[in-house]
């Protein structure tokens, strides 16, 4: 299920640090841009990214996924 719901006031600082604080905790997550988004899936995932430092790993319809490897206990090792 989607830990964070981008509605009609896009990305504030709340969602920011909601999206920070579930990163730190899970690494990977889901979001979805409701259909009063501002922007598309693919843009808010992107913009979101770019403010937590995180990567955009998928975007399906409304759905995104991003990840942020925990810098003290990594949880999700990726292959080389």
């Amino acid at each position: 299920d989607p830990v964070l719901h981008i509605g009609k006031d896009g990305i504030g600082d709340n969602l920011i640090k909601q999206a920070d604080d579930a990163l730190e905790a899970r690494e990977l997550i889901k979001g979805r841009a409701l259909e009063n988004s501002p922007a598309s899936a693919r843009e808010v995932a992107e913009d979101l990214a770019a403010s937590v430092g995180a990567d955009v790993v998928q975007v399906v319809g409304r759905n995104f996924v991003l990840y942020r490897p925990n810098p003290k206990e990594p949880k999700i090792r990726l292959p080389r």
